[in-house]
């Protein structure tokens, strides 16, 4: 054996250990991403249960539908209440969209869900409400577009009325939410 080559073979294992450790690295980082996309998905599955579950352990908190049923001050509070919690729920699914934790396709059912419960009264009652003002101001121009899309299949009397706080934002991030 020369010099030369037992230089090269020095120098060889190293870089190979090196480049070894930056694959493992690789591969401990995706197997991270995935596990953070499986927590992410089971905590909100886990969140849409207690919701769930909620509605079976007090059934007036079931929407309504189009008409307004008479409903007691306290019926009336909880409707308010659960109302908010989908919404706050609805936010860390679009957050985790955004971050990219969320896939489009499991996005585009949370999409329908939140567009069909704008529809009805309790959830606008809700959504006009000062309450609404900690979440995200772009979740709150999202929902906003959102419910002023599915306006246009509400009928005009179960409609809330525009305050100067919901005005809807035209915004550069309209572009990247699509």
């Amino acid at each position: 054996m020369n010099v030369s080559l037992l230089h090269v073979i020095i120098i060889a294992i190293p870089l190979l250990v090196a480049a070894g450790g930056l694959v493992y690295a690789a591969m401990q980082f995706r197997g991270w991403r995935t596990s953070q996309y499986v927590a992410n998905f089971t905590k909100l599955v886990e969140l849409q249960l207690q919701l769930r579950k909620m509605v079976v352990d007090d059934p007036t908190l079931a929407p309504t539908g189009g008409t307004k049923a008479a409903r007691s001050p306290a019926e009336e509070m909880r409707s308010y209440y659960y109302a908010l919690m989908q919404i706050s729920v609805f936010e860390i699914a679009w957050f985790a969209h955004k971050q990219g934790q969320l896939t489009d396709d499991y996005f585009a059912s949370w999409e329908a869900y939140i567009a069909a419960m704008a529809k009805y009264p309790a959830f606008r009652a809700m959504w006009q409400t000062d309450r609404t003002t900690i979440l995200h101001d772009g979740f709150r121009e999202y929902v906003d577009t959102l419910t002023s899309i599915e306006s246009a299949s509400v009928p005009e009397h179960m409609r809330p009325v525009d305050t100067p706080s919901r005005v809807v934002k035209a915004s550069s991030d309209d572009s990247k939410r699509k």
